[in-house]
């Protein structure tokens, strides 16, 4: 069939459906959530079709039925009857759709993708599975960004999100990340960001890089603050990327802090943190039973200006958690493993340094815990990692 397509205006316009069953109570469905004044003619209504709340006349269809309607959808297992559905709408100059036999209808219903404001409507001829499977693989394009669906109007007004990206590999962003970045107008990114999305983006996306390591800083934390409220306050849609999640040691707080303080609306999407992400990739289980029932994490990065054991307490540590995991702490490893040694963490601990992790070129160091810093010196392994120490860094096979 060739034709016309268009998308139609049934708002409190009346369509008729003529039928019971599922197909039907689709239809009537969908129609509904358009805002159209539907009516349904059925010798026999579903419980579906009855739990939509519309008015159904339960009887055998007649032509009349037709007058009065903008569209009709003949639906019945009958195909004499969607037949004489189908002629009764010819004869008084209204559209029909024919579920049975799309070609005995004057129009078709497209299989259709809706994300964003966007509509996109899919006819594959006569072959509804085709167009099915057309629509879906769109709709999966749409929802991870591969798409070029960014808008080109600017927003009523600027937002910020501060956006988790996960622990490097750009494919472990979560879905609505991913929207997010290939819809921004800015990006304010860090290091540890899956920063491998930045080619995807158009020329004219602005990228902050606001990248931080040890001793080293391109904007400070007030400064990305400005920078968030600024570009917003310019109508802009802000993407504040972030490696892991926005709220586990990534300053997210503060910066939806300030964003609030600005009267900038701020979302927050979860990513996937290193915490979680690394020991994974490492083939290594925080929990595991009958070993280890719990887990702690903690900060390595700590203020060298306060003394060592008022910084963590290392007896909770040393004797507590069954799995230690220590983000930011190469730096001070050596340090580290002394201190839970001394305060009776068992010397010979499995512990493993997981550096790059989902990354190329990923690297997994294991050591008993007394022997971890010199063995991740002797692989010439730092940061960025992630040290995890209990005996669940032996429990499963190394993969690596």
């Amino acid at each position: 069939m060739s034709g016309f397509p268009l998308l139609l205006d049934v708002t409190a316009r009346r369509v008729l459906v003529v039928g019971g069953g599922a197909v039907a109570a689709r239809r009537a469905a969908r129609l509904a959530e358009a805002a159209a004044a539907v009516d349904v003619v059925a010798q026999e209504a579903s419980p579906q079709l009855r739990a939509l709340g519309i008015p159904i006349t339960e009887r055998e269809f007649v032509d009349r039925d037709v007058d009065g309607a903008w569209l009709v959808f003949a639906c019945t297992d009958e195909p004499e009857v969607n037949e004489a559905v189908a002629r009764a709408a010819e004869q008084r100059g209204v559209f029909c759709v024919r579920a049975d036999n799309a070609a005995g209808g004057t129009a078709r219903t497209p299989a259709v993708v809706e994300q964003d404001g966007i509509t996109v409507a899919i006819t594959g001829g006569d072959d509804p599975g085709r167009s099915t499977a057309l629509r879906d693989a769109i709709a999966l394009a749409l929802e991870v960004g591969d798409l070029p669906a960014r808008p080109t109007r600017p927003p009523s007004h600027g937002s910020v999100a501060l956006v988790g990206g996960g622990p490097g590999d750009p494919d472990l962003i979560t879905v609505r990340g991913r929207r997010l970045v290939a819809a921004a107008d800015v990006i304010v990114v860090d290091r540890l960001a899956p920063r491998g999305l930045l080619s995807t983006l158009p020329n004219d996306v602005e990228v902050v890089d606001c990248g931080k390591s040890a001793h080293r800083h391109n904007l400070t934390q007030d400064e990305i603050n400005a920078v968030l409220v600024d570009r917003a306050h310019a109508g802009k849609r802000v993407v504040r990327l972030k490696g892991g999640d926005p709220f586990v040691f990534g300053r997210g707080g503060e910066e939806l802090l300030a964003c609030v303080a600005a009267n900038v609306p701020v979302t927050v999407v979860p990513g996937l943190s290193s915490v979680l992400a690394a020991p994974a990739a490492a083939t290594i289980p925080l929990t595991h039973r009958g070993v280890a029932a719990d887990f702690t994490v903690v900060s390595g990065h700590l203020d060298p200006g306060r003394a060592p054991d008022t910084e963590l307490d290392w007896a909770g540590l040393a004797a507590g958690p069954k799995t230690l995991v220590l983000l930011m702490g190469m730096e001070r490893l050596e340090s580290i493993c002394a201190r839970l040694v001394a305060h009776g963490r068992d010397a010979a601990t499995p512990a493993a340094v997981v550096h790059r992790a989902t990354l190329p070129g990923q690297r997994i160091v294991r050591a008993p815990l007394s022997k971890l810093a010199d063995a991740a010196r002797t692989a010439d392994v730092g940061a960025p990692a992630v040290v995890i120490i209990g005996h669940v860094v032996d429990v499963l096979p190394a993969l690596e």
